[in-house]
């Protein structure tokens, strides 16, 4: 029932959606009708073209997110256990945090061409930035007194660093790959529109050049679905790995 009262406006908009579209209040092919998007969807999820596109794009986007959540969350752990690797990380992470990472889609063409490979990359540099900021805050925040009586009971870096450190900043590193998890799907689809024959972005791209915008809705809402759907499964996660901080 929650959940109900929850979703009811997005009910709400689908009715006005296809209510709008049906009576002409706007145009059909700007809004085409929320049932023939649906219908649209079907029709790709059985000719396959849906179900190809998208096993190319999670591939992409799964394996950018998992390289900057293992480089960048080391990383970020390294910037706030030692100071020199601090002292020569901060000002990059400083200069490319603000950058916006779409810009970087030229040059990781430049670099890896226009397969799989430039779309991984740029994924990677643009997810990386949060999970090492949200890592390097949340080890920094590890309680001295912890960290201290560890030192005292003689434990050496490595173990003060795996017992102490690493639990006390997984709040913060966690969600920092929330925040790389959204951007992934905004740098894939916007890496695939400009520069990609297969994804969910080149879809996007091809149907609404050549005038399809029923089906291009439908790849549009599958997207939006697909990250909603990661987001929810994620919180799971993330409760399940923080338990034990109840």
């Amino acid at each position: 029932m929650n959940a109900l009262i929850r979703y009811s406006p997005l009910l709400l908009i689908a009715v006005a959606w296809e209510a709008a579209s049906r009576l002409h209040l706007v145009s059909e092919l700007a809004l085409p009708p929320l049932s023939d998007v649906i219908l649209a969807w079907i029709d790709m999820i059985k000719d396959g073209e849906l179900i190809t596109n998208g096993i190319t794009s999670i591939y992409r986007a799964f394996a950018g997110l998992a390289l900057a959540v293992v480089i960048g969350g080391a990383l970020g752990i390294a910037m706030a256990w030692s100071r020199p690797v601090n002292i020569l990380i901060a000002p990059i992470v400083e200069i490319f945090y603000p950058l916006p990472k779409s810009a970087l889609i030229p040059v990781t063409v430049i670099w890896l061409g226009f397969g799989d490979g430039s779309k991984i990359l740029l994924i990677f540099l643009g997810c990386m930035l949060p999970v090492t900021i949200g890592a390097f805050n949340g080890a920094r925040a590890s309680e001295q007194v912890l960290v201290w009586s560890a030192r005292s009971m003689g434990a050496s870096r490595l173990r003060m660093l795996w017992d102490v450190v690493l639990p006390s900043a997984m709040p913060e590193l966690l969600n920092g790959v929330r925040t790389a998890l959204a951007l992934s799907f905004i740098l894939l689809v916007s890496s695939e529109l400009i520069v990609a024959q297969k994804g969910f972005g080149y879809l996007i791209g091809s149907l609404g050049a050549n005038g399809t915008y029923d089906a291009m809705y439908a790849v549009v809402f599958t997207v939006a679905f697909l990250g909603f759907a990661a987001d929810r499964v994620y919180l799971l996660v993330t409760k399940r790995v923080l338990a034990w901080r109840a």
